[in-house]
């Protein structure tokens, strides 16, 4: 068995190669470019092919892993892990990381083999290709939304500047008689240049929006983890498929408080010598998008659930609203 880590970036892999006996055999730099990186995989397989081995690979979490971890499976690699970055250090080099990868591998390579938890590291689970989609998927939703909210307090900010909000006809914006309005308000010239600007990019998005709904819904019928969610009050398609794709498969975790965890909505420990043990804030590992939807579901469950809010109000009145939000958020889910 060969262990293979790897520093990944844009336009270079840097990668160290140690044998069965924990040596350095390899570690150079390769260039991400098809060819290169193809005749580097294809010298690696031939190798193991010669010496009858097989290898494991190991990299740390950046925004364009796929093509890797694709790649990797493509030449018949063993097992890919995935892991967090370590916290930065003093001497940082590339040859340094791609070393002390391989070597952390080789270390734990029976616990690494038989799936095990390597304490102190935090492994990161490669989602299959349907939840990596539908990751995807609702992140577009997700900026669509961001993109539209923009829009509109560009618009609000034109007609502040002339004073011209208070006769908006509507309350509520983006509707059809505001737009329609806006579109005949007479508005200095470049001011009526941006506002056209402004109201043809918000019908872009209020199309893309629709669109992605509609795949969202269809997505999410899909889905048996996701309908099971939707079955709670206050979970919409989108927020159900969100939550859905990134727990992936609920087995892998063997309590409730398991995906607590794993997605930072538990406290943090400091515990030192004599000290007493010391709770601090949670410590939001895991992945930001699922903490910012349970908040939402957590605001929508103490509007309806009138025992929670209760017991929402009697931790906010000891700790705080911010402890007493975060323990409604983590008790949502955990049931």
């Amino acid at each position: 068995m060969l262990f293979l880590g790897i520093d990944q970036h844009a336009r270079q892999l840097t990668v160290s190669l140690r044998d069965q006996q924990g040596d350095v055999v390899l570690a150079r730099q390769v260039s991400t470019r098809p060819n290169k990186i193809l005749q580097f995989f294809d010298q690696l397989t031939q190798r193991c092919a010669e010496h009858n081995e097989s290898f494991i690979a190991v990299v740390e979490v950046c925004g364009f892993n796929d093509w890797l971890i694709r790649m990797l499976r493509d030449y018949r690699c063993h097992k890919v892990i995935l892991i967090q970055p370590e916290e930065r250090k003093r001497c940082k080099t590339d040859r340094r990381d791609a070393a002390a990868l391989s070597e952390l591998l080789w270390v734990n390579r029976d616990r690494f083999l038989s799936s095990k938890p390597v304490r102190g590291l935090r492994q990161v689970e490669i989602a299959n290709s349907t939840d990596q989609q539908n990751r995807r998927l609702t992140t577009l939703r997700k900026e669509a939304g961001h993109d539209k909210t923009q829009l509109i307090n560009r618009i609000r900010h034109i007609l502040r500047r002339h004073n011209l909000q208070w006769e908006l006809p509507t309350k509520t914006f983006p509707t059809t008689r505001a737009i329609h309005w806006l579109k005949q308000l007479e508005l200095p010239e470049l001011d009526r240049l941006e506002m056209n600007y402004l109201l043809e990019d918000l019908d872009r998005v209020q199309q893309r929006l629709q669109e992605l709904e509609k795949l969202i819904t269809q997505r999410c019928r899909e889905n048996k983890n996701a309908q099971v969610l939707c079955s709670t009050p206050g979970i919409s398609f989108f927020t159900a498929i969100s939550l859905a794709c990134r727990i992936g498969d609920i087995k892998r975790f063997p309590r409730a408080r398991s995906l607590a965890n794993y997605w930072g909505l538990t406290p943090g420990c400091r515990n030192s010598g004599e000290s007493n043990q010391r709770l601090g804030r949670i410590t939001k590992a895991g992945s930001n998008t699922a903490r910012w939807l349970l908040a939402q579901v957590a605001y929508q469950a103490l509007r309806k659930d009138r025992l929670l809010r209760e017991w929402y109000k009697r931790i906010k009145r000891r700790r705080g609203s911010g402890v007493a939000r975060g323990a409604v958020m983590r008790k949502l889910a955990t049931t």
